[in-house]
């Protein structure tokens, strides 16, 4: 392996847009696959062993570089305050409904959420993150919504199986079961035991019930 190799490894990932393929780069400096992929996990160590404010990370599918995570704060200092637009609450909801059931229609979408998601949809949609990926076979053949390759970049995912398990985000049957009792709970001088609701023997009176003489 030469060291030209490696610097044209190097300025093609630094022009990228997005992840390169290991094959492609193996490809574009007549390398093997396999010796490609030693080189870029070489590169990825001693990067990291340099401790250079920037790391060498396989995402989606391919490489890219990326700044080093501890560094996070000079990075979000650097980025002016509202330069980048953010998602909204709505959109990122949304964005995780579809990450999670995929392939889904918007009407499920918005079946799910309980609100109308058109616009939520069309910005994910020109942001990048979700794209039409099948049909519905059933009646008016509605669009199936699916996550992008972008979306696995801009979280740092190789795949959709490194998604977290949604039943971390879902509370145990305990906690379902304590919040039920909690709603239907009545405050206790509400209650009203039955023999307390029976109206008390009234006293007879002397003789009331003694017959008449003759």
């Amino acid at each position: 392996m030469t060291d030209e190799t490696r610097r044209a490894v190097e300025a093609i990932l630094m022009v990228a847009d997005s992840p390169v393929d290991p094959h492609l780069l193996a490809q574009v400096t007549e390398t093997a696959p396999v010796v490609m992929e030693q080189l870029l996990a070489e590169m990825a160590a001693a990067y990291e062993t340099e401790q250079r404010g920037f790391v060498l990370v396989k995402v989606a599918g391919g490489y890219r570089f990326q700044s080093h995570p501890e560094l996070t704060g000079y990075v979000e200092r650097f980025v002016l305050e509202g330069q980048s637009a953010r998602l909204s609450s709505a959109a990122l909801e949304t964005l995780a409904i579809v990450a999670y059931k995929q392939p889904i229609s918007r009407a499920q979408v918005a079946s799910i959420r309980g609100v109308n998601v058109d616009g939520v949809i069309r910005t994910l949609e020109q942001r990048g993150y979700i794209g039409e990926i099948a049909r519905d076979p059933g009646p008016g053949q509605a669009v199936l919504f699916g996550t992008t390759s972008q979306f696995l970049e801009r979280l740092g995912l190789g795949s959709l199986e490194d998604l977290p398990p949604i039943a971390a985000f879902v509370p145990g049957a305990d906690v379902v079961e304590a919040l039920e009792v909690g709603l239907r709970a009545e405050p206790d001088d509400l209650r009203v035991e039955p023999d307390l609701q029976a109206e008390p023997d009234q006293p007879t009176e002397p003789g009331a019930d003694e017959p008449a003489e003759g």
